[in-house]
């Protein structure tokens, strides 16, 4: 059964599973109904391209843009970390868009994988966080396809322009993941990576 995570809580992936080795990160999202018409009566949900990207870290530092995985680079040299493909909407039930890791062919030297996700041109589209519900980031065992951990956003995210949804990390020999939930206003990809570069 599935651990529900709170913002902040972290979990042991290997304890809990033994004899893990690959994962899928799986992200979703929905654009939230906006009221319009007469009193409110309509509503329509505007189309959200988010976009899901996985940050190599070496000693909690992201070395440079070889390290990032996401729709324009869809495989990690080390092949890792492999991106399934960017989803323009949000349309549908579960992931919109997932990140595959193989744990054990991560390169030692990378000691953190961080998952965030930032809305493709949201300044020039006026859109931000708090026009999406229903954000989650799940952790599932590839091994048989069964989800380990969830951790679904609550907070109200108005204004926010990116997202630090989680990260995966060793310590002392164990992967654990660790669920964040931090928004930014980073506009875009560049800027956001630029807050784990040396």
């Amino acid at each position: 059964m599935a651990v529900s995570l709170k913002k902040g809580e972290k979990i042991s992936l290997t304890k809990t599973n033994p004899g893990l080795k690959k994962v899928i990160v799986g992200l979703g999202w929905d654009a939230a109904a906006r009221k319009r018409g007469l009193f409110g009566m309509f509503a329509n949900a505007q189309s959200i391209d988010c976009d899901a990207s996985a940050f190599l870290l070496k000693g909690g530092r992201l070395s440079g843009f070889p390290d990032i995985v996401y729709y324009g680079n869809l495989n990690h040299a080390s092949q890792s970390v492999i991106h399934q493909g960017d989803n323009l909407t949000g349309d549908g039930d579960g992931d919109d868009e997932q990140i595959f890791v193989d744990l054990t062919s991560v390169p030692s030297e990378f000691d953190k994988i961080v998952i965030v996700a930032n809305i493709y041109k949201a300044k020039e589209r006026m859109q931000h966080f708090g026009m999406i519900q229903n954000a989650f980031i799940r952790i599932v065992d590839a091994a048989n396809n069964s989800e380990m951990c969830r951790f679904s956003l609550s907070d109200d995210y108005s204004g926010m322009t990116a997202m630090i949804f989680g990260e995966l990390y060793r310590n002392e020999g164990e992967w654990k993941f660790s669920a964040t939930g931090q928004g930014t206003k980073d506009p875009g990809l560049s800027e956001l990576c630029q807050r784990f570069m040396n």
